[in-house]
């Protein structure tokens, strides 16, 4: 029997998330759920309904997993915890800052109500966080290094469209290429957060917005923009249009270590990531981490979980002899 997977919110990431499911072969769509007037949802998959969000709760029982689209800075906070007590659910809520207290939030409802719920899921929170931890444990002696981009950050952009007067935008994270190659270099240096990543923000204001409000707004953003070099860009519609409507990104975790009696002999780990699509991307992690999510339901676990709880095993189709005989 297929998986049935509900999508909350059809946007890049619902979109995405609907490529994936359709592409794995032990699961189905089943519903998708929408803020807006269903009639003005168009979706890829014949014969899928597209049902108002506020009627959730009559679907209860008809879905295995719901993978929710929203953006961190306001919809998943809310959206999750009040998700967990009606489905097992999967987010990719992104605020590293406040992932310890999402967890708490979301773990309380998925316990109380019997469900699995799985947090901060996708790249960075997720497969970035299993190379940082596989690497402090290899090499216990050494640092961390982590960069993003170049490319369009989802959860910045989103936070970015947020704010009173914003139109439209995109927010683009660029290393600082003499800090990348100071690691790759084993050089070790100590960066600060400014240091590692410019912040550049491509604006689309309303009518009669106030651009310096705007951009004093971006710029003291907390846990987004406060502790970047940050750099606003205010254009039009066209513009926009034209030179900003791509979703590339991508990025590297380094860990960078030393073993010996002495000390004597330098490692580095480097783990690269160069996307396309970051949408589309994120949202084939969520499908697998989906499939993981349902088999620790079966399994008569509870609660929240990250991708730090999932064996690797439990985001594959395939049987543990065949992982043994083609991947180990």
């Amino acid at each position: 029997m297929k998986t049935r997977i509900g999508i909350l919110g059809y946007g890049n990431l619902g979109k995405g998330t609907e490529i994936a499911v359709a592409a794995a072969e032990d699961m189905e769509l089943a519903v998708v759920f929408t803020r807006r007037d269903p009639a003005t949802v168009k979706i890829l998959t014949d014969g899928v309904p597209v049902v108002k969000a506020d009627e959730m709760a009559a679907w209860a029982d008809k879905i295995d997993v719901l993978i929710l689209c929203g953006g961190s800075a306001t919809d998943l906070p809310v959206q999750t915890p009040q998700c967990a007590a009606l489905f097992n659910v999967i987010d990719s809520f992104d605020t590293h800052a406040r992932i310890p207290e999402h967890f708490a939030n979301v773990d309380q409802a998925a316990k109380e109500n019997g469900h699995v719920a799985m947090i901060s899921v996708g790249w960075d929170p997720g497969l970035f966080s299993l190379n940082r931890v596989y690497a402090n444990a290899i090499l216990p002696d050494g640092k961390d290094y982590t960069f993003w981009g170049k490319g369009v950050s989802q959860g910045h952009s989103d936070a970015v469209r947020r704010i009173p007067g914003v139109k439209n935008a995109k927010q683009y994270t660029i290393p600082v290429e003499k800090a990348l190659e100071a690691v790759r270099n084993g050089e070790d240096p100590e960066l600060t957060t400014r240091d590692k990543h410019l912040r550049e923000c491509f604006v689309v204001l309303q009518d009669g917005a106030d651009a310096a409000a705007v951009e004093k707004q971006i710029k003291e953003m907390p846990n987004y923009f406060a502790d970047y070099n940050t750099i606003v860009h205010f254009i039009d519609e066209d513009e926009f249009k034209a030179n900003h409507s791509g979703m590339a990104h991508g990025g590297f975790v380094f860990r960078s270590g030393k073993t010996g009696i002495n000390k004597e002999n330098k490692h580095i780990i480097e783990y690269r990531l160069t996307l396309d699509s970051n949408p589309e991307f994120t949202t084939s992690v969520l499908v697998a981490y989906a499939r993981a999510v349902k088999r620790m339901y079966d399994e008569g676990q509870r609660g929240c979980k990250t991708v730090l709880d999932v064996p690797p095993a439990y985001l594959c189709t395939q049987s543990g002899d065949e992982l043994r005989a083609h991947f180990l």
